[in-house]
């Protein structure tokens, strides 16, 4: 059985490691981090944290339950990057783009680490920072509890599905990145407007416009929508 978590200033390590180095919580995520950047997931162990950290891998168990108990630590380290910095401007419509774009991005930097992380519920601080913010943005504006809930759920779900979908596109060998992105010049455009004529048409755009991310554009249909919604709620 793992050995219970206590609190930060009384599992810090008393000696450094062999490397001159103090463990703390925030350090074992970083390396988790790149470790995962350079190794994808099958790499994140804790034999392998432990040699890049020059610790024993039980040390680890000293911060963590166990490595799930990790992973849920690195999904809301991206949180926390995601929200570093950002401010409520009072403008709804401008406070949603601005948290959404910016989760997105601080997932795709870290692809690997999307793909372990974006369908997980952490219920840490950074999480519920994030989600306190959002929530406090569409009840500031106007929404209703029900509507908050209902905008919500679809904003935090659309953005975490748009980082996980690009994130296993930036995660796959450039070579297979390559090929995918070849396909809308390769067979798309090729295709005769006899058979298929709306791919035909549409070819030029659809070879310019996939191999970009979708997400911009579906967040500000979700912006339309949730507009539309608070336009419309009986006073």
């Amino acid at each position: 059985m793992p050995k219970p978590v206590v609190p930060e200033e009384k599992r810090r390590r008393r000696r450094p490691t062999r490397s001159g180095t103090v463990l703390t919580e925030p350090l074992i995520v970083e390396t988790a981090l790149r470790l995962l950047r350079e190794h994808g997931s099958t790499g994140l162990t804790a034999r392998r944290l432990g040699l890049a950290l020059d610790c024993d891998p039980s040390t680890l168990y000293r911060y963590f339950h166990g490595m799930d108990d990790l992973t849920l630590a690195i999904g809301d380290a991206l949180m926390g990057q995601a929200l570093a910095g950002w401010r409520p401007t009072g403008q709804w419509r401008a406070d949603l783009r601005a948290i959404g774009l910016r989760i997105h991005a601080a997932y795709v930097a870290h692809p690997q680490a999307a793909l372990l992380t974006a369908n997980r519920v952490t219920g840490r601080a950074q999480e519920l920072a994030a989600d306190e913010a959002v929530l406090d943005v569409l009840r500031t504006a106007g929404f209703s509890v029900a509507e908050t809930v209902g905008v919500y759920h679809a904003f935090i779900d659309q953005t975490l599905a748009f980082a996980a979908l690009d994130s296993a596109s930036l995660a796959l060998p450039s070579a297979s990145q390559r090929a995918d992105e070849d396909k809308w010049h390769s067979t798309y455009a090729r295709l005769p407007r006899a058979t298929h004529p709306r791919i035909a048409e549409a070819a030029p755009l659809l070879a310019r416009r996939m191999v970009t991310s979708a997400y911009p554009a579906a967040l500000e249909m979700l912006l339309d929508s949730a507009a539309g919604r608070l336009g419309a709620q009986t006073p």
